[in-house]
């Protein structure tokens, strides 16, 4: 866990940069290649007609996330803001590819956030700035001792001090011991982050202040979907949640929930029954595994064949928890930590039928946490469009009505009901309101509704509650643009790029305003810095083709009109419009 994030080194990487090919995205048309220059590493992204190269664009490598045992993946750092590059390395098959979630027409490119989520699970605790998505203050380089032990500093002092403590019959309370926890809260160590899912943190809190020893449940509450159909598929962060779908676990825990005379937990069933923390599973000794499951198993209990038996050397993992890919990662193969009796030509329905999403790690949910989960699941998980009807029914559950009302126009804003929302809002006071995404919400509904006013007032208070949330400034500024105050519009999208200059969008909208206050030269070359970094952006190309038709230079304009028919051939307007030129 101390290799899973670093700077991008030589020695951090896994990779093999030799007699490889570039990684080609078919749809997009684009390949991606990793290039050391000197001792930093840059991620190439390239197109090409024929033999010439017509696109090339270049991003510094900054940091390597995962220890290299399944990926390497590759992040950049743009003025503290840190993003995702479009490569990534899988070390079991040794090959590059794109990275999970990039893949079938899903390449966002180089604009995938690295949020708080994933950082602080990959990381000792960064430090993010305030009101910010994915700009970091502080990153550290890797998971540390106080991620699993707790704050360290009483103990070092005590130590220093001369205060020892026989941890063979007592416990040291200056340091969290996970072994010498409950059942609960080991596992609640272990799954702050091997339990990926729909994470909906409680009132107040921050994905910065659990700490072992603390209920997981009392801070983040992650929940997961229900498929009837697919029992056997998981994905690559499930360890936590499949390892309590098992027998094993649940008989284990039931029976031994209690804490003996000396403070140590019995004897029970948890990650570190199996998992040494401070020792790698490469290095772990297959009879270690087969250890901790004889110690409730006898080997003759086994019902299998003895040439099956003897084929795998009695090894327990490999019928019990078979390797298998991920439905999330690809080129990866893990084992499944739901550990079960395997049944032969197990037959699975054809048929994946989506059950509704529950709680993994508390049972002490409520309404609000649950209308959340289910708004989640369907805004960021893409997922079943049912559980807008299960977040509608909590919302109708919940006694407060101010909080009952935020979740309301979440939901009317999934449903695109912008009357709805625009209603609910006079109910909110925006010049004293603290959550900036209600804020948003609110504003985006205005501005659909062509209310400009009331949208500017909603997103400066988005704004000011979250200075650094790009996003949010970026809508502040389209509305100032839409309300012909290009001036001001200048201002904001220049200001936005002083925070983070690789904008295409940004660059393409202070274009647009240039262009109106009769900065030609200007406006040109914002379209132009839009498409190096986004050769395929039709509205750069279009405004750019206005542009030179405005400067009789119908030659570049006839170009880039070509290029949008390219990406796009059914757009008739674009087809009139170079035929006339023509």
């Amino acid at each position: 866990m101390g290799q899973s994030f670093g700077k991008a080194t030589k020695a951090k990487s896994a990779a093999n940069f030799t007699n490889h090919k570039p990684v080609y995205d078919s749809i997009l048309n684009l390949y991606y290649y990793p290039k050391w220059i000197g001792d930093t590493l840059f991620v190439l992204e390239f197109r090409l007609r024929g033999r010439d190269t017509i696109h090339k664009r270049i991003e510094r490598v900054d940091y390597i996330i995962g220890s290299g045992q399944h990926t390497n993946s590759h992040l950049t750092n743009l003025n503290g803001f840190i993003y995702q590059l479009p490569l990534t390395w899988y070390s079991q098959k040794k090959q590059w590819d794109l990275p999970p979630g990039f893949e079938k027409g899903r390449n966002v490119r180089f604009s995938r956030a690295i949020e708080m989520e994933c950082m602080s699970c990959h990381n000792a605790m960064p430090e993010i700035a305030p009101g910010s998505e994915n700009k970091f203050l502080k990153i550290p380089e890797g998971i540390d001792c106080e991620r699993c032990h707790g704050p360290g500093e009483l103990h070092v002092f005590e130590k220093a001090q001369g205060k020892i403590v026989d941890t063979a019959t007592q416990i040291d309370y200056t340091i969290v011991n996970p072994k010498k926890l409950s059942w609960e809260r080991q596992i609640d160590v272990c799954q702050r982050c091997h339990l990926q899912g729909n994470a909906v943190l409680q009132p107040g809190k921050s994905f910065a202040d659990f700490r072992p020893g603390m209920n997981l449940g009392d801070y983040v509450q992650v929940f997961m979907p229900k498929f009837v159909g697919r029992d056997d598929e998981f994905i690559m962060a499930s360890h936590a949640q499949r390892l309590q779908q098992s027998k094993c676990f649940i008989a284990s825990n039931k029976a031994n929930a209690k804490v003996n005379s000396k403070g140590f937990a019995s004897m029970s069933l948890t990650c570190i029954t199996c998992h040494n923390p401070h020792v790698s599973v490469k290095v772990t000794g297959k009879q270690i595994f087969n250890n901790a499951c004889l110690k409730c198993h006898q080997t003759d209990a086994c019902k299998e064949e003895p040439a099956q038996r003897n084929a795998v050397s009695d090894n327990c993992v490999s019928c019990h928890m078979p390797q298998s890919g991920s439905v999330d990662i690809p080129h990866v193969s893990v084992h499944d930590h739901k550990i079960k009796i395997p049944v032969k030509k197990e037959r699975l329905s054809e048929i994946k039928q989506f059950a509704g999403i529950y709680c993994v790690n508390t049972n002490a949910t409520n309404s609000i946490t649950l209308a959340k989960a289910n708004l989640n699941y369907v805004e960021k998980f893409e997922g079943d469009l049912s559980s807008l009807d299960s977040a509608k029914f909590w919302i109708q559950d919940i006694g407060d009505l101010a909080k009952q009302h935020a979740l309301l126009i979440h939901y009317w804003y999934l449903k695109n009901a912008w009357s709805k929302i625009a209603e609910l809002a006079k109910e909110f006071d925006l010049s004293i309101e603290q959550d900036a995404w209600l804020c948003y919400r609110i504003g985006q509904a205005y501005q659909n509704l062509g209310e400009l006013m009331l949208a500017e007032t909603a997103f400066k208070r988005a704004v000011k509650i979250a200075p650094e949330n790009l996003a949010l400034l970026n809508k502040l500024a389209v509305v100032k643009l839409q309300d012909q105050e290009y001036d001001k519009a200048i201002e904001l999208f220049q200001l936005s790029l002083s925070k983070q200059s690789k904008q295409p969008e940004v660059l393409v909208n202070l274009g647009f305003a240039l262009a109106n206050s009769e900065q030609i030269g200007k406006a040109l070359a914002c379209y132009t810095d839009a498409l190096k970094l986004d050769p395929d952006y039709q509205q750069a190309l279009l405004n750019r083709a206005a542009l030179f038709m405005l400067n009789k230079d119908n030659a570049s304009a006839i170009r880039d009109l070509k290029q949008i028919l390219v990406l796009n051939p059914n757009q008739i307007d674009v087809k009139q419009l170079l035929k006339s030129l023509q």
